[in-house]
């Protein structure tokens, strides 16, 4: 041992306060890569996840005594708030780098938008849920009451909670303009409240227009639209029906492009906006299938969005080769781990999947996520929140393997 240099003890952890601790720890987590704000042609992340995640017990305790009357406000936000904090460091294991609250105020991905939206209520849709036993589910959409406008705040609240909690970028989700007028056909509306569709959409464009203003004065950087009507248009099923209603599937589809326009074209240039098209799910149950070709000309192309979170899990969704018309400078988050299933993907399995799609589009456009969220509903799918870390895991181990970023 050379002269003069003298060997000491480093400080034991368990001496150390607990937040000298936490803060030490903070120093060894790599910083997240940042997000790219320029039009790259791929996703923002290549491990992305949709939004939606298992509510642990506690939560969904306090869900049922809130609506028994049994738990007060103050009580449920504490619960709530708890629970967000473990559901953040549960993404942060997962070792993503985009992440968010996993919609836990929400009793269901739209219903919190419509709560917070004056004009909005709650009606039966015209639409059910079904299995692959052909089991059939009813369930509840969004219903114009009068004229529309936002009072305040809808989802900026649950970022500027989430945002002090990481150093990773947090996304917030929200119901596309079409959920808001879709499931409950042409009654979307009371008689004499809108003369036209293009009417409501123009106040409806207002609402996220504020939104994401105030949303990026925040901080905010990502958001995106749950895209369920425009993938049900692609059911030939669903298609027929809405002809029996009176309605042109193919103008509604126009229709709904440009609500898309109108409510995200004019957000600020750094701010990312993506797609994520969904079938529905809802306990593991669907509200349609049928590939993208329907949509995916005007879709891909005629979106004002950075990039798109497509379905594509099971064969209902048809096979890849609508991905030929996404444009150079938009990316596709392929959403191939199912988050229905407890059974976990395998790399390989995914690999292959990734490469079957690059096919029909560059592979350094796309990116990996499950196909939709774990609990769109307080319920949850059917899996258990082990194979749900497990599938978040894989996909960022698999967009390692094929992207290395």
């Amino acid at each position: 041992m050379a002269q003069g240099y003298r060997r000491t003890a480093a400080p034991r952890l368990s001496n150390l306060p607990r937040h000298t601790i936490l803060a030490l720890i903070k120093t060894l987590i790599p910083e997240p890569s940042p997000m790219s704000t320029a039009p790259s042609g791929r996703p923002p992340f290549r491990a992305d996840h949709v939004g939606s995640l298992l509510r642990p017990a506690p939560l969904r305790q306090a869900w049922k005594a809130r609506s028994a009357g049994q738990i007060n406000e103050a009580d449920f936000e504490r619960v709530t708030n708890d629970a967000i904090r473990g559901v953040v460091a549960l993404q942060e294991q997962a070792g993503l780098q985009v992440l968010n609250d996993g919609e836990f105020r929400r009793g269901s991905y739209w219903l919190r938008f419509v709560q917070k939206t004056t004009g909005m209520g709650i009606r039966p849709a015209v639409f059910k849920f079904r299995d692959e036993s052909d089991n059939v589910v009813e369930f509840t959409a969004p219903h114009v009451e009068k004229k529309i406008h936002r009072s305040g705040p809808i989802t900026v609240d649950e970022f500027r909670f989430v945002a002090p909690l990481t150093r990773a970028t947090v996304k917030v989700t929200m119901p596309s303009p079409s959920t808001l007028h879709f499931w409950r056909g042409t009654s979307f509306a009371e008689p004499g409240t809108y003369a036209t569709d293009e009417a409501f959409f123009a106040d409806l464009s207002k609402v996220f227009q504020e939104e994401l203003a105030e949303l990026h004065a925040a901080g905010g950087r990502y958001a995106q639209l749950d895209e369920v009507p425009l993938a049900m248009l692609c059911d030939p099923d669903i298609r027929d029906k809405v002809r029996a209603q009176g309605s042109d599937p193919d103008r509604l589809v126009d229709l709904y492009v440009d609500a898309i326009n109108q409510a995200v074209g004019g957000r600020p240039a750094d701010m990312k906006i993506g797609i994520h098209m969904c079938r529905g799910n809802f306990k593991g149950k669907y509200l349609s299938e049928g590939g993208y070709g329907d949509v995916a000309e005007k879709l891909f192309k005629g979106a004002k969005v950075d990039h798109f979170l497509l379905e594509y899990d099971t064969p209902r969704a048809g096979d890849f080769s609508p991905l030929r018309h996404v444009p150079a400078d938009k990316g596709v988050v392929l959403g191939i781990v199912s988050s229905k299933v407890a059974d976990l993907e395998s790399v390989d399995f995914l690999r292959a999947r990734i490469d079957d799609a690059g096919r029909f589009i560059n592979v350094s456009q796309l990116g990996l996520s499950p196909q939709c969220g774990f609990a769109s509903t307080v319920a949850g799918n059917p899996v258990t929140e082990s194979d749900q870390l497990a599938k978040l895991a894989r996909c960022v181990e698999v967009a390692k393997k094929v992207w290395g970023d």
